[in-house]
């Protein structure tokens, strides 16, 4: 697949970027109207299928992880499971530091949703990343998300200011969620059914007082609740109303004048989302948009696809009746890759849909 040629060039060096890099691409989204994927990964064929994607439409790109698939990465075979978070976290920002820039695209590296029980993860890549600037005067990461959703807006946002406190001097940035993104990832989350209705909408004065708190501080992001659900669900399960969004970018832009999307926000529970919704909550500020479930399926289903057509590969090294050898067949680099080509097709119509395609700030 040919990539696509860039429309815009600022001259950001391709590869990770963290501190006034990372800030410059927020600015261009909302300036150009655009957001960019955020794709949750667990091996180094999701990260380079990510890589691949974004490449090939000329595109920059989020890569993300899960508590769940930090772990995953490192190995399920560590039996200190809080441990292999960390170094599963460890190793991904590693291996994408080490092959980024080779594909051509700015790339922001992100931890998804932790909540209070996860907070000693993320205290875990902070010091990883407090050594690494240290000694290159760059973090590992790009930002960190707590969700700390379910606790009481004051916890909520007591909290994320002292993680902020800790980011900020090191280039980095927080995400936060205020309202409650129905659904689970990964384990954090709640069945939309028992969410109170009116916590599925965040309120803008909660933005407000988080920016008062947070601004001070650092660089935030927020991922706000306008009836987002995560996974797939039947339609007419929930309503989304990205209009709550412009409704708390009006009352910055009232309280505090200047720009007309005062806040940077994030788009969860992406999969499945109808193309206009989109378009409308990056109009609102939306830079960032969370795809995992889309991807996931689009991975199993070309590998489940490639099984079923090469069956008897999977049950036999030797055909037994023809002395015929399968080990071409069933040789991981064959089923793996048809999994990762499924993902950057997917991914295609994310940055399409998202307005990204050809807009990588890498030059």
């Amino acid at each position: 697949m040919s990539a696509v040629p860039s429309t815009k060039t600022t001259g950001l060096e391709a590869g990770v970027v963290t501190g006034s890099d990372y800030l410059a691409l927020v600015k261009a989204c909302k300036d150009g109207g655009y957001a960019l994927p955020a794709v949750n990964v667990v091996n180094t064929h999701g990260c380079n299928a990510v890589l691949e994607a974004a490449a090939a439409a000329g595109s920059d790109v989020i890569i993300q992880l899960s508590g769940g698939g930090a772990q995953f990465f490192a190995g399920k075979g560590i039996k200190d499971s809080e441990q292999a978070k960390v170094l599963g976290a460890i190793s991904a920002a590693r291996h994408v530091h080490t092959v980024a820039k080779a594909y051509g695209v700015c790339v922001v590296l992100h931890t998804d949703h932790a909540n209070r029980k996860l907070i000693p993860w993320v205290e875990g890549m902070i010091a990883a990343s407090e050594e690494e600037h240290a000694r290159t005067g760059r973090p590992l990461f790009s930002s960190h998300m707590l969700d700390l959703s379910e606790e009481p807006i004051e916890e909520n946002l007591a909290e994320c200011a002292r993680i902020l406190k800790r980011l900020a001097p090191i280039d980095m940035s927080l995400e936060i969620e205020l309202g409650v993104t129905g659904g689970e990832e990964d384990g954090v989350g709640q069945d939309v059914d028992q969410i109170d209705n009116s916590k599925l909408y965040t309120q803008p004065e909660e933005v407000m007082r988080a920016h008062e708190l947070l601004s001070p501080i650092g660089h935030f992001s927020v991922a706000a609740a306008f009836g987002n659900v995560h996974g797939v669900y039947k339609p007419g399960n929930v309503v989304l109303r990205p209009e709550i969004l412009a409704h708390s970018q009006e009352l910055a832009q009232k309280t505090l004048g200047g720009a007309d999307k005062h806040f940077d926000f994030v788009f969860h529970g992406g999969s499945g989302s109808e193309k206009a919704k989109i378009t409308e909550a990056v109009g609102y500020g939306v830079f960032k948009m969370n795809i995992d479930t889309d991807t996931q399926f689009a991975f199993a289903e070309a590998v489940g696809k490639y099984v079923e057509e090469n069956e008897r590969a999977f049950k036999y090294q030797i055909d037994p009746e023809s002395d015929k050898p399968y080990k071409k067949q069933y040789d991981p680099r064959e089923w793996l890759r048809k999994g990762e080509v499924s993902v950057v097709e997917r991914l295609k119509q994310a940055f399409d849909d998202l307005g990204s395609t050809g807009k990588s700030l890498a030059g």
